[in-house]
């Protein structure tokens, strides 16, 4: 990969890091400001956002633009602007009108579904109040599949930033909803309801005048590229599964944790929030500015750049996500104190919480894995291997849930999640090399001993200073505690990183031998 490109995937991917970066920081002000209203007393909140949520991974942003972006730049290179409009033009239409269909059938077996998916909530208060806030939660459904097509075309354009910035504005929503309407209802917990509808709403428009502005905004119209609807269906139908697989874990482990004590899926809510801090700022970063990338290189035929492409991609997912997990796991529970544990949220609630985002870690570059390499499969048009693989990976997520849940409650889910993640990245890996889809470049082996020892490094720091009671502190002595243990942590990682010859900037532009 020359200077040039490279530069221009980096540059891609720190603007829509950056944007998804705001989004988490404002997530992450949410998660605050509920474990301070809230506690753990998500859970029936949290089951009544998890399906059409999981909907929505599933039917937009994973289906839909894993299969929609390779036809769509196919399209730009080699047909008129008349058929690139046409087949948005048709595929907006069709799942518009499936998926307000889906969310009106969603509303009217709310009470089956929360008896499907939180069994153990059935007998009690929670079935009925999960019930409710489903019936106002579905509708977000349709609403951020279109806003997701609307990213989907953007990306394709090579403009990522008003996607990435979207879901900035469902925890806007969140927040004015938790802190003005909670206080006038009888039951605070359903305006978080309220405002996942209202978020849909403003993202769904924010997206549409964006699209405008750049002159894509086209108006659905039925039959007018059935063929490209046709194909992209045939794509999308076994990407529904294969990209969704750690979405259907989690769906897994919220039915499970129903059945275990009160407060469990709120802290593996709380910690999966904290693991996909990294994973979305990073890892969801470069696999959406990936995806059009590679699907340009094998619409023009061209297997070398997409092979420097994707190497290029998997040296910088090892470097970010390795130390990441280390990090997280070193200072889960010094992060968990910082950030919750005040009013509802107790000194229980920080070491359960804290225990669960350790194991969630483990498996924090095995979800980085997937993402990137899942893309190169998708870029190809080949869906069929993903979804093998995410099968096994579902498979191995639910067998060791049953195995571990009994020994180790709701930590024994995050384990078993994080191990899934690990054995479909090295299924995924093992296909692209068997395949010769994929070559390693030069330099792996001294990169990844880098890492190891630059981790290393930056453990035993960490560990130097966790010594304090971080309980006792104010919420200022903590903040700044944490910011001076994450900075040491950083600095010494990056510094070993240099010593050791590694120059992040070029790196996969002038591996080294």
């Amino acid at each position: 990969m020359n200077p040039l490109q490279s530069d221009t995937l980096l540059r891609n991917t720190a603007v829509t890091g950056g944007m998804t970066l705001l989004s988490r920081c404002l997530g992450l002000l949410r998660d605050i400001l509920f474990a301070r209203l809230f506690g753990a007393g998500l859970d029936t909140f949290l089951v009544a956002l998890r399906l059409p949520n999981f909907l929505r991974r599933l039917f937009a942003e994973g289906g839909l633009v894993q299969a929609f972006v390779p036809v769509l730049t196919e399209y730009r290179l080699h047909r008129e602007r008349s058929a690139v409009q046409a087949l948005i033009a048709q595929l907006s239409a069709i799942l518009g009108v499936l998926l307000c269909v889906l969310a009106l059938l969603g509303m009217l077996c709310a009470p089956l579904l929360i008896w499907l998916f939180a069994p153990g909530f059935y007998g009690d208060v929670r079935h009925a109040q999960a019930a409710a806030m489903l019936r106002i939660t579905f509708p977000y459904l349709p609403l951020i599949a279109l806003t997701a097509l609307a990213g989907a075309i953007l990306n394709s354009w090579g403009r990522f930033a008003a996607p990435a910035f979207t879901p900035a504005l469902f925890n806007l929503s969140l927040i004015g909803c938790a802190l003005w309407l909670s206080p006038t209802l009888e039951m605070p917990v359903h305006a978080l309801a309220w405002g996942v509808l209202l978020a849909g709403v403003l993202q769904l428009l924010f997206l549409a005048a964006a699209l405008a502005r750049s002159g894509l905004l086209v108006r659905p119209r039925w039959r007018s590229d059935r063929a490209g609807a046709r194909r992209i269906a045939r794509l999308m139908l076994p990407t529904l599964f294969g990209s969704s697989v750690t979405q259907i874990n989690t769906l897994v482990d919220t039915l499970i944790a129903s059945f275990l004590a009160a407060g469990s899926i709120s802290w593996l809510y709380y910690a999966d929030r904290l693991m996909e801090f990294p994973l979305g700022v990073f890892g969801i970063a470069l696999s959406t500015v990936l995806l059009p990338a590679l699907a340009r290189c094998h619409a023009a035929g061209d297997d070398k750049q997409a092979n420097l492409t994707l190497d290029w991609a998997l040296r910088w997912v090892m470097l970010i996500s390795i130390p990441a997990a280390a990090g997280l796991i070193i200072l889960a529970e010094a992060i968990i104190t910082t950030l919750f544990q005040y009013d509802q949220f107790t000194l229980d609630d920080v070491h359960r919480c804290a225990a669960a985002l350790a194991a969630y870690a483990i498996g924090l570059p095995g979800l980085v894995l997937v993402k990137v390499l899942a893309t190169a499969y998708y870029s190809r048009q080949q869906t069929a291997t993903p979804v093998r693989f995410g099968m096994i990976a579902v498979g191995v997520n639910l067998s060791l849930n049953l195995l571990l849940v009994y020994s180790f409650a709701h930590v024994g889910l995050a384990m078993a999640t994080a191990m899934a993640a690990w054995v479909q990245a090295l299924l995924l890996y093992r296909g692209l090399s068997n395949a010769g889809l994929y070559r390693p470049g030069p330099g792996w082996p001294w990169l990844l001993l880098s890492i190891v020892a630059a981790c290393l490094v930056m453990t035993v720091a960490l560990r130097l200073q966790l010594h304090t009671d971080w309980t006792v502190q104010t919420a200022l002595e903590r903040a700044l505690h944490l910011g001076v243990a994450l900075g040491t942590g950083v600095a010494l990682y990056l510094g070993t990183m240099l010593l050791l010859g590694q120059q992040p900037p070029r790196l996969a532009v002038e591996p080294p031998d």
